[in-house]
């Protein structure tokens, strides 16, 4: 049974979040203290959030139910990568900063919109 109620931790999507959470908190170590309650604390709870929402969708009952929580889990894999911009904007990270996580937020979304397609497709009544 155990088996079975972590089985998202197996997942490529999740396995990937879980290395952008690392380093999203890594690049944080870069911004100033007054951000560290402002954009700093959106960051982190976005990135967390991606991690936590394919969890909970992949253990949904109901493939439309798993289907709207992974489409949350790459809303916030696009939040992260819009502050992380902004903070490239204002001079916190590097453009090679910049380069690294959006490979790791591509390396993300990949497999994620794969994840995503394949309940969608259990959807789709086969003719």
């Amino acid at each position: 049974m155990e088996q079975e109620l972590f089985n998202y931790k197996k997942l490529i999507a999740y396995q990937r979040a879980k290395i952008l959470v690392s380093e999203v908190y890594g690049l944080l170590k870069k911004f100033p203290r007054e951000e560290q309650y402002a954009l700093c604390d959106q960051l982190r709870r976005a990135a967390v959030s991606v991690t936590s929402n394919i969890a909970e969708g992949t253990n949904r009952s109901t493939n439309p139910d798993k289907i709207h929580f992974l489409e949350i889990a790459y809303g916030s894999l696009m939040e992260v990568h819009s502050q992380m911009d902004i903070a490239h904007d204002l001079g916190y990270i590097t453009q090679g900063d910049l380069c690294l996580i959006e490979g790791t937020i591509t390396n993300v979304a990949k497999p994620l919109s794969g994840l995503r397609a394949s309940f969608k497709n259990q959807l789709t009544p086969k003719p």
